[in-house]
């Protein structure tokens, strides 16, 4: 059963010009955000087939991730009638702000699980669960 609200971890931003304006939900977002990040100078088409969302979908989230400065696109140079979607080499003000209230947040919750008595301990607990999550993150071509 799905909650009426998600959880204050899971919320994106609302995207410029409100969620309206592009197809597609959060999950969707997420789901071809990771997509991309795994496979980069891919295209929607491919993008659709390898997540199962509709290309409708997938073109509003690259919409919505290229307004957010996610991603950028690009003609393909070996056959110009597609466009390749790859990450953004350089994160845009806006994703820097999502990253860094993700990151505030993290550190919330495992000051919360730790309690005051382990408060000392939270700076090496940050750093273990960040090199945990760059052991478990997608590498591209994997």
């Amino acid at each position: 059963m799905r909650s009426a609200s998600p959880s204050p971890l899971c919320e994106l931003p609302e995207p410029p010009g409100g969620t309206g304006r592009y197809a597609g939900g959060t999950r969707s977002v997420v789901t071809v955000a990771g997509d991309i990040a795994a496979h980069p100078d891919t295209t929607v088409c491919e993008t659709a087939q390898r997540t199962g969302l509709p290309q409708s979908q997938v073109s509003g989230a690259v919409a919505r991730l290229r307004g957010a400065g996610s991603v950028e696109t690009a003609p393909d140079p070996a056959d110009r009638r597609r466009t390749l979607v790859r990450p953004s080499p350089v994160a845009s003000a806006r994703v820097t702000a999502v990253r860094a209230a993700g990151s505030s947040k993290v550190e919330e919750a495992l000051a919360r699980a730790l309690g005051e008595e382990g408060a000392e301990r939270l700076p090496e607990v940050t750093r273990a669960v960040e090199v945990l999550a760059r052991h478990l993150a997608v590498r591209p071509g994997h």
